[in-house]
Order: C-alpha cells, then sequence, then structure tokens
C-alpha cells in the first residue's frame, strides 16, 4: 500500500472507496509497472520502432528526477547496464543500491550544490562514452532542479530566480523557458556532442507530455527563445526583482543566435508514461465497485480549475469524478500546503449547501508543497466559510487538514505523474 495512513483515513465505506481508487492511481505511476511494457533483456520497443541491444559494445543509464531511482532500478533488473548515474530528491532514499551506479541527493524545487556537482558528472560521464555503446537516459519530473548548470550567474542567482517563479503563479512551461535559458545543461544542451549512441525513456509530469518542458528538455531540444524567457519575467512584473546578472545573460542571448538553445533534437525520445494512466486506472477500480465514472484533466489557475471540477460533479448517487492534472497556484501567505490540499479546500468550501461527497486530491510524488503531505481527503461537512477564507489567505491548507485529520501520507512515491483526485456520490 502507497498510502501509508490509508486505514487511519477509511473512517467510512466512501472514504475507503476514494481512498483504494487513488492507490489504483498510484499503482500505475510506478515505474517498475511501466518499465516492464517497453524493455526486454535484447530489445526496447516503443510502437514501431525497435532498438536491439545486443548491436551496443556496453549500455549504460543515467537517470534524473523524482524516478530517477525506481526506474533505474526497474531497467536495471531487465538490462546488464554496465554503469550508470542516478539524480534524485534530497530526503528520497535510493532505491537502487549497487557500486555502479553513482547516486546524488540534490534540492527539489531550489537547485543547490549537489545538482551543481550531480549536472558536471553527468555531463562528463556522457562526454567520455564512445560511438558504438548506448546511453539510457531515465528522465522524470524534477529533473529541471536536481541537475543545475547555471550559465554566467551564480547558484545564488540561480536560486532567487526559482523562488520568485515558484511564488509567481506561472506555469510549469513559463518556468522552464526561464531555466532553460539560464543553463548550460538544459533545452539539449546534454547530447548535443555526445559521441555514443542514445534513448531517452520519459515519464511526463506536464501537460501534453511537451518533452520539451519535462526535466527542462535536458535530453530533447528547446521550442522556446530568450525573447520568451524575458517575455514571461515582464508578464508576472519579475523583471524588477531579478538580479542584474539574469536580464544581461537573457538579453545577451537575445542578441547573439549562437547561445540560443538547441533546436533540433540529437537523440529520440519517448514519453512511456503520463497522468491518463493514472486516471485509466482509477476509472476501471471505480468501475469494479460499480461506480458511473467521469475523467477530466485540470490545469491553469487554481480557481478555473476548482470552477470545472465543480460543473462536473453529478448530483447522482453512486458517481464518480475521477480529475488528473496540475493546477497552478499563487502563493500568498507563509503556510504550509501545496496546490492538492488547496484544491480540496476550496472544493469543500464551494460545496457547503451540496449533497454529501467525498473530495480528495493528492500528487503522485507524494510531496504536496512546502508539505510533509502528498494531499487531503475529506468529506463536505459543515465548516465556518470564514475559518476556510483564512487558512486559504495564508496559503495553510496542509495545517487545516492537519486539525481535521485528513491528510494524504505516502512520503516520496519514487515517480511523478502530475496530481490525481477523486469526488465520490
Amino acid at each position: 500500500m502507497i498510502i501509508q495512513n490509508f486505514n487511519e483515513l477509511a473512517t467510512s465505506g466512501s472514504k475507503k472507496d476514494c481512498l483504494e481508487i487513488l492507490e489504483a492511481g498510484l499503482q500505475a505511476a510506478n515505474p517498475e509497472n511501466i518499465i516492464l511494457n517497453y524493455v526486454t533483456h535484447n530489445q526496447i520497443k516503443i510502437g514501431n520502432k525497435v532498438i536491439n541491444l545486443k548491436e551496443y559494445s556496453n549500455i549504460y543509464s543515467i537517470a534524473f528526477g523524482k524516478a530517477g531511482d525506481s526506474m533505474t532500478r526497474a531497467l536495471n533488473a531487465i538490462v546488464p547496464i554496465k554503469s550508470g548515474i542516478v539524480v534524485i530528491p534530497k530526503g528520497s532514499k535510493s532505491r537502487i543500491k549497487g557500486k555502479k551506479f553513482q547516486i546524488f541527493n540534490s534540492r527539489h524545487p531550489k537547485p543547490d550544490q549537489t545538482s551543481v556537482k550531480a549536472a558536471k558528472e553527468v555531463m562528463k560521464f556522457v562526454q567520455n562514452r564512445r560511438s558504438g555503446e548506448l546511453v539510457i537516459f531515465l528522465v522524470s519530473g524534477g529533473g529541471s532542479s536536481l541537475l543545475a548548470m547555471p550559465n554566467e550567474i551564480t547558484l545564488d542567482d540561480k536560486i532567487h530566480v526559482t523562488n520568485l517563479l515558484l511564488k509567481s503563479g506561472a506555469t510549469i512551461q513559463e518556468f522552464n523557458c526561464i531555466r532553460k535559458h539560464l543553463s548550460k545543461i538544459k533545452g539539449g544542451k546534454l547530447v548535443e556532442n555526445m559521441k555514443c549512441h542514445g534513448i531517452g525513456l520519459i515519464i511526463s509530469d506536464v501537460e501534453g507530455d511537451d518533452l520539451s518542458s519535462i526535466a527542462s528538455g535536458t535530453t530533447y531540444m528547446d521550442n522556446t527563445t530568450f525573447a520568451d524567457a524575458l517575455d514571461i519575467i515582464k508578464k508576472y512584473k519579475l523583471t524588477r526583482k531579478m538580479p542584474l546578472e539574469v536580464l544581461k545573460v537573457l538579453e545577451k542571448g537575445l542578441q547573439t543566435e549562437d547561445l540560443e538553445t538547441q533546436k533540433k533534437s540529437k537523440i529520440e525520445n519517448y514519453v512511456i508514461a503520463n497522468n491518463n494512466d493514472c486516471l485509466k486506472a482509477m476509472q476501471k477500480t471505480a468501475r469494479q465497485m460499480s461506480y458511473r465514472v467521469t475523467a477530466i484533466q485540470i490545469f491553469g489557475e487554481i480557481k478555473d480549475a476548482v470552477t470545472k471540477i465543480l460543473e462536473n460533479i453529478s448530483d447522482k448517487q453512486k458517481t464518480c469524478l475521477v480529475f488528473g492534472g496540475e493546477p497552478t497556484v499563487r502563493v500568498l501567505g507563509k503556510g504550509i500546503g501545496g496546490r492538492n490540499q488547496e484544491l480540496v479546500l476550496r472544493i469543500l468550501k464551494n460545496t457547503q449547501k451540496s449533497k454529501k461527497m467525498v473530495i480528495a486530491s493528492m500528487g503522485t510524488d507524494g510531496i504536496d508543497g512546502n508539505s510533509v503531505f502528498a494531499g487531503a481527503i475529506t468529506e463536505n461537512i459543515k465548516i465556518d466559510p470564514s475559518v476556510m477564507k483564512e487558512f486559504l489567505k495564508n496559503s495553510d491548507s496542509g495545517r487545516f487538514f492537519q486539525k481535521l485529520k485528513g491528510n494524504i501520507v505516502t512520503d516520496f512515491t519514487h515517480t511523478n505523474l502530475m496530481d490525481i483526485g477523486v469526488i465520490l456520490r
């Protein structure tokens, strides 16, 4: 069971059903259940593409992102990997052990010195590979901060930019556009001078599976420009808050074509899992419980996401709405929480006069915002609206659900396929 406090939270039949549906989504996000679909001892087969592994003198792996260790463990159980590197978040205990893998634990969502060290080692590892060898890149969300190679700015500048963007309400695509244009490794730069063969196996944590946004397109390419990066800074009114060195790098890039990120992918990259895989598994489980199921995805500003969810809740009994995606939240206060707990709190606030229902949402990575919780679950019990308003004003949804004993706990799940949620009637 991935949900560690399942029994404590399952205080009613409906809540138990809801948690079982969420659990099915989490199991579908487990890389151990994903890699097997594409990799055998002799080949990697994705659609019509077949890579014969016997053709290569040596096979290596480089994994970065929240699923880096579990993807490596799944691959290493099938394919004879000679050696590799794994870069995962600090606090996440690696699921792959052994001397042939170099493990780095970097900071997320803000980079640190280990992020820089890991990026340098990864770059060196790639450049040392020869023709006739194969590197399998295992990429997942979170990779943007876990590998950092700042371009003509300091790490402190990069952290400052990350802080500003985290609080701005910028989308992940906008966030990563700026990251790519301040980096020596992102936007395909990691693989641009590679002499060996490579393939990217990617699990997606972004809308539309945009390969240039997942982990900032480190093994892919970039379809954004320096001009786009500057426009995003203006859009969120961050120009005056940005370090001067950062603006200088972006403006210099605007005038020098050679500094632009890679516009063509050097290696083939394939998305092998996404948020829809979670939703399909959740729908299947809900139907087995005899619920009539609707599924939607939510993106964009959290208030719009709440509106879309409310519009899709059925008035009928024995109905289930499953949803996935990743709304954006503007951080207003200094509380504890994340977008999933805030989403549940906002839906709770808007369903005070509705018939009885169960509301739940969680991150498949197990860590929601700045909290230690994955998300929250509650019934739409009556609560003073002014109390909920105050918690929302302080971005303190985590503490709100602590009082209600509704926080979902999983710890690091070693995967990342965005968020999943359920509303049961």
